[in-house]
């Protein structure tokens, strides 16, 4: 992922950097996946591992385009060519480049405006943040698969238990929390 715009509204910068984040975290998650993996379904009624990244870049397309009125790609040249890991991995962070630099462009006013968001009327912010919502939720859905596929999940926002280092910290005792 290329370096996060510098954003004309100082007080979201920090969406802007949360969004670039997110994307990193999802392409470092996906990337954990061999192609043999993107049929794994832990159950008949779950999604398979392609099918929840398939979901991640068609519905980003539709909240940006939609929702937030971004020039995106048409939804059928969303998709990669090919339905592999490394694919999925390069054509997210390809759309989620562009995205950056035209967030980083809009003024507060269109941010604040209420725009349609499904069957209800929102600001641009609150969707912003809605969408990195979702893109998390099916991250942490996959790190689940990732641990029933006995693959070691990578560390998020701290270790885990495959992968941690000298200086790492983890909250898990009531001491560490009265800190």
């Amino acid at each position: 992922m290329n370096e996060i715009p510098t954003t004309r509204v100082p007080l979201l910068q920090h969406l802007l950097e949360t969004y670039g984040s997110e994307i990193q975290k999802i392409a470092f998650t996906w990337s954990r996946f061999d192609d043999a993996d993107l049929a794994f379904r832990p159950h008949p009624s779950s999604s398979t591992v392609a099918e929840i990244m398939q979901h991640e870049l068609l519905s980003g397309r539709r909240f940006f385009a939609e929702f937030l009125g971004l020039n995106e790609p048409a939804a059928a040249q969303v998709l990669p060519a090919d339905n592999t890991s490394r694919a999925f991995v390069a054509r997210l962070i390809e759309l989620a480049q562009p995205r950056l630099a035209a967030l980083a462009e809009k003024e507060e006013a269109w941010w604040l405006e209420e725009v349609t968001f499904f069957d209800v009327r929102r600001q641009r912010v609150w969707i912003a943040w809605r969408r990195i919502l979702h893109s998390a939720h099916h991250r942490t859905q996959l790190t689940v698969y990732l641990r029933l596929l006995g693959k070691p999940v990578p560390a998020i926002y701290g270790p885990s238990k495959d992968e941690t280092w000298a200086g790492a910290d983890p909250t898990t005792t009531i001491e560490a929390a009265g800190r």
